[in-house]
């Protein structure tokens, strides 16, 4: 069985020297933004540990996120607000955020390895997607852990300014803790009103 790190080293002899990964976080939750990422590591840099995001604990995944961001050639972060995906739908607000994390790295990669199934449109760069891509390449691993891990400081945010729907524990995903608070509150303005049409 190929590491993910060797995976990434397998593309690159195709003769892709900059590969970038990209993977995002948050399309199921009830509340908040939808975040991605976009990451080059260097071959000689790869943080130890990278897998997708959901198998790591937090206090793993937050250890990463600071590893990634320091060892990595490049890295961008991106969100697509509750309004956009209101106004656009959840997949078009996604690639929206994968867009902005693509655009906003400080070196233009020569592939793009997209977690998924789907490619955004509006890429100009060549890409290529990688279902559970998150877990098979240390890129995209990468990528999943600085969009995870940024969207729930996020969240831990939303939970000071709205204390009620206890944020930080369900980080606004649809637990019973959360669907309680909804029904004893309503919604507030970080909730996504399409995902709760029941509730309005």
């Amino acid at each position: 069985m190929m590491t993910n790190a060797e995976f990434d080293e397998a593309i690159r002899a195709e003769g892709v020297s900059l590969l970038c990964g990209v993977d995002e976080a948050g399309r199921g939750p009830l509340a908040g933004p939808v975040f991605a990422a976009a990451v080059i590591l260097r071959p000689d840099a790869v943080p130890e540990g990278l897998n997708d995001s959901k198998k790591l604990s937090e206090k793993k995944r937050e250890a990463l996120f600071e590893d990634i961001c320091r060892e990595a050639l490049a890295y961008g972060i991106a969100s697509a607000s509750v309004e956009e995906i209101e106004e656009y739908n959840i997949l078009q607000a996604t690639f929206l955020a994968m867009r902005r994390a693509v655009e906003s790295l400080s070196v233009t990669p020569e592939l793009l390895l997209i977690d998924g199934n789907r490619t955004p449109p509006g890429l100009t760069v060549p890409s290529r997607t990688l279902i559970k891509g998150d877990a098979l390449s240390a890129s995209v691993g990468a990528a999943s852990i600085l969009a995870k891990v940024s969207r729930d400081r996020l969240l831990m945010e939303l939970d000071r300014e709205y204390p009620q729907y206890a944020f930080a524990k369900h980080k606004g995903y649809g637990t019973a803790l959360h669907y309680e608070k909804l029904a004893e509150y309503g919604m507030c303005p970080a909730h996504r009103p399409s995902f709760l049409k029941k509730l309005h």
